[in-house]
């Protein structure tokens, strides 16, 4: 018994996570802008549940492998009366990255996995199967990022796919404002 108190008493109680870095990105109405980042500059995320809590619905559990890598953070506001589009290039074609965006409230700063509820989520990565009559490239994309009658602070993630922790890639934010 005393050998099994003296090794419980070895194993770290609690785990620390580097703070993350975020990246400020400034959404261009009407237009699009660019940023080049690599995936090492990211963290790993050991916690993935807030994704598929009911309060998020960022992606299934059954998806998590696809999200296992790295991520880099970035964080903007999407204006009143705008609809943003995300997508990342991964520089290496054969390099698989998925990416991932969610809207809070604008004074919101909160970062995943602490992440007890989101207004959107949206979710990019590659498919399991086929697609009838749409094919998919090394590209990855979130849609459907909306404002309506408030701006909202979107949080972007890019990760690699099944622990990937390096790769150069390009995140393009195109934004369409009325």
């Amino acid at each position: 018994m005393k050998t099994i108190l003296t090794l419980l008493l070895t194993i770290p109680i609690f785990t620390c996570m580097a703070q993350p870095k975020v990246s400020e990105i400034k959404p261009v109405p009407n237009g699009e802008i660019s940023y080049v980042a690599n995936l090492n500059e990211g963290v790993i995320l050991d916690d993935l549940s807030w994704a598929w809590s009911s309060q998020n619905a960022c992606f299934p559990e059954t998806q998590k492998k696809k999200f296992t890598g790295k991520h880099v953070f970035f964080t903007g506001i999407i204006p009143k009366y705008s609809e943003m589009e995300v997508t990342v290039i991964p520089k290496d074609k054969t390099k698989n990255f998925s990416i991932y965006a969610y809207e809070i409230g604008v004074d919101n700063m909160r970062l995943v996995p602490d992440l007890d509820r989101c207004i959107r989520c949206e979710a990019g990565h590659k498919w399991d199967r086929p697609v009838r009559g749409k094919t998919q490239d090394h590209t990855r994309k979130v849609t459907n990022l909306v404002a309506i009658n408030r701006p909202y602070r979107v949080v972007i993630g890019v990760t690699g796919a099944d622990g990937l922790s390096e790769g150069d890639f390009t995140l393009q934010v195109s934004m369409k404002t009325r």
